[in-house]
């Protein structure tokens, strides 16, 4: 089954359809990952987006039931250079294609993933259509310069409830972004006892949880297109311990008075070196944005930078100078791929415990 993939830059790629059969629209990005393509399928901060995988063979281990990182995917679409037809795990249950048809999530594969992604690095991230053999490519980029991507996956990948995932330890209300399951299986491992609630929720009903701490998780999106999380954080900040990552991390910078700006074609994998200022370490770490905090804006903040990339020196890390807060762009809870930004956890249990104690924390 021929389909096509096409760019709104005029660009046109044809190869075999894989997966649903569904026709869609969506930013197209890169990830230059080597593995981990099932947690990449089931991260909501794709949401809306067609994912082109770098390396060229993928599901060579299949799809099994315990690494996802959501329960329903939302990306639009998948591109791969070769799908493995006949993967080789243990825990296998489906190839890439059954899990992508049962998701009703459209693939395409064949093509050339160097040159789409050179296009993307190039032109920086595009509007693409992934269609049937059939379609006037022409109708097709006529469709896509006139379409307008949503603004709200935040709202579509959010709980829409609050729930418990209990623990005997410090209280943590965990605010859904549209948060990967490794966040929660990080904190469940420090016996947090924790409370997952919505990302409209506000400061007052968050503080009727009378939390230790609150964690800000990863999403999709333009952070200034969820206002209610900023003016939350206005209302918590200082009250209690914060730990934000990646659109977390965005989000409490605009709440401090910084900006963040769309990036050309952002970062998106799992081997992207940071350093640690106060250290001088440099870990490897996965990753997976669009937007970044603007260097300059951080000068009129009480924000100071604690995490660099050293690709691009892009900020990764922010430390409030005055509070007990702190975010990084990166994902420490990363898996699979590198751990070295994991005692971030860690760090943010001390954090509680040293609010708990009346210890401050800068000093």
């Amino acid at each position: 089954m021929k389909r096509q993939l096409i760019l709104e830059d005029g660009s046109i790629f044809i190869g075999e359809g894989i997966g649903g059969n569904a026709e869609v629209i969506g930013e197209v990005v890169f990830q230059t990952g080597m593995t981990g393509y099932q947690e990449i399928l089931s991260d909501p901060s794709y949401c809306g987006q067609i994912v082109t995988l770098t390396y060229p063979l993928i599901g060579n281990y299949g799809i099994n039931r315990d690494d996802f990182e959501t329960i329903h995917p939302a990306v639009k679409g998948f591109v791969v250079k070769e799908a493995a037809d006949y993967p080789s795990n243990w825990r296998s249950e489906f190839t890439l294609s059954e899990y992508l048809e049962l998701k009703k999530i459209p693939g395409i594969t064949g093509i050339d993933t160097r040159k789409l992604t050179r296009i993307i690095r190039q032109y920086g991230t595009l509007k693409g259509a992934i269609c049937g053999i059939d379609k006037n490519p022409q109708e097709v980029i006529d469709l896509l310069k006139q379409t307008r991507l949503p603004i709200d996956q935040v709202r579509q990948v959010s709980t829409r409830n609050a729930y418990p995932s209990p623990g005997r330890g410090k209280r943590v209300v965990l605010v859904d972004f549209g948060m990967k399951h490794g966040i929660l299986r990080e904190l469940n491992k420090r016996d947090c006892d924790v409370i997952v609630v919505p990302y409209y929720f506000n400061a007052e009903e968050i503080f009727q949880f009378q939390p230790d701490g609150i964690m800000l998780s990863n999403g999709p999106g333009n952070p200034k297109d969820v206002p209610e999380a900023i003016d939350m954080l206005r209302g918590v900040l200082g009250k209690v311990p914060l730990f934000g990552i990646c659109l977390g991390h965005q989000l409490l910078a605009l709440a401090c008075g910084a900006e963040t700006v769309k990036m050309k074609f952002g970062h998106r994998g799992s081997n992207h070196p940071v350093k640690d200022l106060a250290t001088g370490k440099v870990l490897i770490t996965a990753q997976n944005h669009g937007f970044k905090v603007e260097a300059d804006s951080i000068k009129h903040t009480r924000l100071a930078v604690t995490h660099v990339a050293l690709n691009d020196g892009s900020i990764e890390g922010l430390q409030h100078l005055d509070y007990p807060a702190f975010t990084v762009q990166f994902h420490p809870e990363a898996s699979p791929g590198p751990e070295d930004g994991n005692r971030l956890f860690d760090q943010f249990l001390q954090m509680m415990e040293e609010k708990k104690l009346g210890v401050s924390a800068h000093a």
